[in-house]
């Protein structure tokens, strides 16, 4: 493995990290906004948020571009 292809994979991680951070503000006011009142469920903080999107992406499979269904 060489530099660049440490770098591409680092570089990659933190793209990852940042986009799921910037998806995270809607999920929370989407929460915040309509559980309490529906459900009467508390409100989150925004790491409770990206929580609750980490546990989400573990037990949902994301659909894939190709391969067997």
């Amino acid at each position: 493995m060489t530099k660049h292809d440490v770098l591409y994979i680092i570089g990659m991680f933190f793209i990852g990290l940042v986009i799921s951070l910037i998806f995270t503000w809607p999920t929370m006011w989407l929460w915040n906004y309509l559980m309490p009142s529906i459900f009467g469920l508390p409100t989150l903080t925004f790491w409770q948020t990206f929580g609750l999107q980490v546990l989400a992406s573990c037990f949902l499979p994301s659909r894939s571009q190709g391969g067997k269904n």
